[in-house]
This record gives C-alpha cells, sequence and structure tokens, in this order.
C-alpha cells in the first residue's frame, strides 16, 4: 500500500466512524479520486473497511455484523409489537392512503384494522400484501409494488418502486427500522430498502416511525432518516419510556410509548 492510498484509508476510517456508513460515491468525491480507486484502496486495507450495497462500513463493527433474517425476527418482541400496531391501528382513519414499511414490525396491524374500514393500504413487503389480502375487508384496496425481489425481508426493491410511491398520495407512511439512535436517527439492515423509505416519508403527510425498544440506542448499515423527518415516534416499554426522557423538551413529545 502506498502512501497516498494510506491517507485515504485513514480519512475514509473517520468519515465512517462520523456517519456510520458511507456511500462509495462520497467516498470517491471525499478522497477526490474515482470509485474504482476506492475499491482499490479497500481491498487493501486488509478487511477494516468492506463494500457492501454500494457503502463502506468498518468489518469490525458489530452493530453491522449481525444478519437479518424475517422468520427469526416473527417472535421476538412480538407482545410489544402487537401493542404498537394497537396504537398505529388508532391514528388510522377512514379513506386513509398508509404506506406499511417490510419487515415483522408492522405484521400485527394486518388483523387489527375494523373489517368495513375505507382504506388504501401500500406496501412493498410480500408478507405484509399476503397478510392482508386474506383479510375480507370489502372496502380496502391493496396496492402491490413490485420489482426485484429480496427474499431475506420478503420485499421488492428498485426504482419502479420509488417511482410508484412518488405518485401516489399517502396520508400517512408507518415505518419501521433496525436500529433507532438519538443521534445517528432510522436504520434498517439493507440498502433496497433505503429509496422506499426514504420516497414514503418525503411524500407522506404524516410520517410515523414505529420500532419496539430492542431498537433504540442501536446502528445499522443502511442510514434512512434523521429522527427529525418524523412526525411520530411510536415505541414500547421501560427503555422507550427512559428514552423519551432523554429526548429534549421538544422532541419527547414526539414520542409514544406503549
Amino acid at each position: 500500500m502506498n502512501g497516498r492510498s494510506a491517507v485515504r484509508l485513514e480519512r475514509l476510517r473517520e468519515a465512517i466512524k462520523r456517519n456510520g456508513t458511507l456511500p462509495l460515491a462520497e467516498a470517491a468525491t471525499l478522497c477526490g479520486v474515482s470509485e474504482m480507486t476506492v475499491r482499490r484502496d479497500i481491498a487493501a486495507s486488509n478487511g477494516a473497511i468492506v463494500s457492501f450495497g454500494g457503502h463502506l462500513i468498518m468489518a469490525d463493527n458489530p452493530q453491522f455484523g449481525a444478519a437479518y433474517n424475517l422468520d427469526a425476527q416473527k417472535d421476538r418482541y412480538a407482545k410489544a409489537k402487537q401493542r404498537l400496531c394497537e396504537a398505529v391501528s388508532s391514528m388510522i382513519e377512514e379513506g386513509d392512503t398508509v404506506f406499511v414499511d417490510c419487515g415483522t414490525t408492522l405484521m400485527p396491524l394486518c388483523t387489527l384494522l375494523p373489517r368495513e374500514m375505507n382504506v388504501t393500504i401500500v406496501t412493498y413487503a410480500l408478507n405484509v400484501a399476503n397478510a392482508f389480502s386474506q383479510r375480507e375487508m370489502p372496502n380496502m384496496r391493496l396496492v402491490v409494488l413490485g420489482g426485484l425481489y429480496y427474499a431475506a425481508s420478503e420485499s421488492f426493491g428498485g426504482q419502479d418502486v420509488t417511482t410508484a410511491i412518488r405518485r401516489l398520495g399517502i396520508n400517512k407512511a408507518l415505518i419501521s427500522a433496525a436500529g433507532v439512535h438519538a443521534d445517528k436517527g432510522a436504520s434498517c439492515f439493507h440498502f433496497h430498502e433505503v429509496a422506499p423509505k426514504q420516497a414514503a416519508i418525503e411524500h407522506a403527510e404524516r410520517r410515523i416511525l414505529v420500532a419496539d425498544e430492542s431498537k433504540l440506542g442501536v446502528m445499522r448499515a443502511a442510514f434512512f432518516a434523521d429522527l427529525s423527518d418524523f412526525d411520530t415516534l411510536v415505541t414500547s416499554g421501560d427503555p422507550g419510556r427512559e428514552w423519551r426522557a432523554r429526548m429534549k423538551d421538544s422532541d419527547a413529545s414526539k414520542v409514544e410509548v406503549v
């Protein structure tokens, strides 16, 4: 490794340390070189920095090392997820168009909406779509956004998904996260989820972040929003109450604990 490469790697380490993850394009701009040169630099870093989904992360960060498996998540904090969705269901009104994010956090919502409710459900998650499709709700419209399928999270990704979200009039966006960090914001495991989440946050009238207590204080590889981007954070348990107490006065009112 030459001296210039070592200097660039140190610059990248500092940037990743500050932000948790760094898009490859931003890394190239930061170092004043091409993306290919950045790739060559990290290849010479003895595995200290790795490229994942177009982002650079530190390989030894345990927050990023965990893998996500949808089946394994179904029973984790199940009671908390039920309470979260009971709270969220009370926020949905007749005539709403609701974006429902992927993962398992929002799955209980599928059984909680009144049978006769006039509502449009928008999702890019196959498990969510399957659950709603099995409900006998004569006044429900189900919009499933397709693209490239990702089995690990049973969701779709790609430009078609985000383009479709921007065309829809979404009243409420229910966003799930694998990590909710006071300084680093909301994050998830999979980079293909970032664009749909951000499109829904940008275009919805009301943005609701839903996360059980195990997600608080955690940071995952794929950052997608600052906490200030949400109108409400719905969380759970004693950790949730402690989180609200630590928040600034202006932000504490945004946190609902169930």
